[in-house]
This record gives C-alpha cells, structure tokens and sequence, in this order.
C-alpha cells in the first residue's frame, strides 16, 4: 500500500500539523504501508506537477495549517493543480484524510474545504482530524490526542485495505451535471505533459514571448495593408532604415494628430514599426503630425527638430540623437 501526504503548511517548528502528520506516518509505517511526503512549500515552483504523483498511491492525506484564514495558499494552488492537470479516473478510486490544525479560528470550515474539494474531484473523502492548538507543546505532549491520531491512522489503513463504500453525496451529481474543467478535453497523459509546460518558467517565459512576436507581426500586417492612418509613416521608416550591428533601442512617438504612438523597436537588424503602447520605451517623444512628416520627407531632421523645440522627448538621449544614424530619410 502506498499513501501520499501532501503538506500545504509553511514548515513552522510549532506547526501541530507537521506532528500530526509525523505521528499518522510513524504507525503506517508501522503496518508496512510505503508513505511519501510532499512538503508543497519546498514544492511550489512545481506544484503543477504534483498531480502526477497521485498514480501510485492508494490514498492521499491532505494536511493544512489555518494561520489566519482558509486552508492556505500552497494547498488551494495544489487543490487547483489536480481539478486542472489531475487524472481524474484516478483520483476517483483514491481515499483522503483530511488534516487540519488551526492556531486561530477556522479548523471545521477548512476541513470541509478540503472534503468539499475532494468530492468534486470525484474522490472520496474520509473522517479528518481537525484541532484548535492554542499551546503545540501541551499538544503534543498529550497522550490522550497521540492516542486519537493513531487510531485515525489506522482507519485509513482498514478503510484502503478493505476498500470501504461510502454514501452516494450530492456533490458527485452536481460535478456530473454542472462542474466541468473549463478546457479542452485531454488524456491523462496530455493533461500531464501540459502540467510539465505549465511548470516549466522558461517555457511559459518563451511562450508569452512569442505571442507578443506574433501580435506584433500581424500589427506590421495590418499596418502594411492599411492605406489610413494606422498605416502611415510604417512604410516609410521601413524603406529607410540602416541597421547598426549591436545596436538596440525602443522609440514611442505621440503624433498629436493620431490616437497611439508610433512604436518603433529596432533590434540590429530587425525593425518592427507599429501603433501601440508601449511602456517601457527608451526615448518618449511627442510631435506635431507636419514636423514629422517633414523628418520622413528628408526636410529636417530628428534631432534639428528636438534643439528647436518643435519635437519634446525624454528618456535616453544618446538613443534619440541614433534616429537620424538609423533611419536616413
């Protein structure tokens, strides 16, 4: 028999959750059960991936600290984890236990929580242990308590070996009918491999990389088909531009006469030229439709046109007297 504990406290030295979980492990471990913990603190740039290691086990405890308020933070994001990546023909076979320690008000609410949880994750909930500790020295030194969290250990035992049934609930039917995972439908094995990417930072930072790219390109798209005003002046930085090896800079020019800067990155070799917002741009300039028509004419330049005030910036003015280097109109 295998049985997994998923820890959702902060490690606390005082926390009696982690004694009590001590002491549920110490007698399965007495009836030769494998037990393995995950310290979802420890685990939380990955709890994505917890999910997967529920296929091996035949049962779950899910122990919390109530600090404050609810069942915390690292258990809810692992709670949603399973509802989202989880094999759910799985999860249904799968007993949990329930372990809820409280230093405050709360301990029953979280416990139903967590029961609530599991039911509409179409497991099956056990009896849990839930406690106010206002002293986790006197509780942990009580051999009355000791006793009591012994003998729910050894009903999760009977109640796996024996395969206990359990009433039918309400909430099973309400799952059946109404919750469903707002996403596609997807096999055990995909839902896994998804959980893989979701985890990965890396991976998640190169997608949101490339939809921007993507976003960006069919803005040039757009630009480029337009012949009104959100195309303008595009083409026209396009054909004139010089590149300058290593050279990198992100403009945003407010023509007063239209509704969204002109955005302007150039990465070395490669321009992108759109409407847009932009932030984090290294010069901020702001200038009359005219006076930048004149610039992309060839009639004056950038930086003529910022000396006599016609055109305002701020921002890095290295980069802004570069404009007239790398676009030569």
């Amino acid at each position: 028999m295998k049985i997994n504990i998923y820890y959702g406290g902060r490690g606390l030295i005082e926390d009696t959750t982690i004694y009590a979980i001590n002491k549920l492990t110490e007698v399965l471990e007495e009836l030769r059960v494998e037990v393995t913990r995950y310290n979802l603190y420890e685990e939380k740039n990955g709890i994505n991936m917890l999910p997967n290691t529920l296929k091996e086990a035949d049962a779950v405890i899910l122990a919390t600290s109530v600090e404050w308020f609810g069942i915390g933070g690292f258990m809810h994001q692992f709670l949603d984890a399973c509802w989202l990546y989880g094999d759910k023909d799985k999860i249904a076979k799968q007993y949990m236990l329930p372990v809820v320690m409280a230093s405050t008000y709360g301990e029953r609410e979280a416990l139903y929580t967590l029961i609530k949880a599991w039911e509409m994750l179409g497991g099956i909930p056990l009896e849990g242990l839930c406690a106010y500790v206002d002293d986790h020295v006197e509780f942990e030194t009580n051999p009355d308590y000791a006793v009591i969290i012994e003998k729910k250990a050894e009903m999760l035992y009977r109640s796996v070996n024996q395969k206990v049934k359990v009433f039918p609930n309400s909430t099973n039917e309400v799952k059946h009918s109404v919750l469903k995972t707002p996403s596609i439908d997807l096999t055990p094995q995909e839902s896994e491999q998804l959980s893989k990417y979701v985890s990965d930072d890396t991976y998640v930072k190169k997608q949101k990389e490339d939809i921007e790219e993507l976003t960006q390109m069919f803005k040039e798209l757009l630009g480029d088909a337009s012949t009104g005003a959100e195309g303008e002046f595009v083409n026209d930085l396009k054909s004139h531009f010089t590149p300058i090896e290593d050279f990198s800079a992100v403009y945003a020019i407010q023509i007063t006469e239209k509704p969204k800067a002109l955005i302007i990155e150039v990465n070395g070799s490669e321009l992108r030229c759109y409407y847009g917002i932009k932030e984090d741009a290294e010069v901020l300039a702001k200038v009359p439709y005219q006076i930048f028509k004149n610039i992309t004419n060839g009639k004056q330049t950038f930086q003529k046109a910022f000396m006599s005030g016609e055109l305002t910036a701020k921002g890095n003015f290295k980069t802004l007297r570069m404009f007239d280097t790398i676009f030569a109109f």
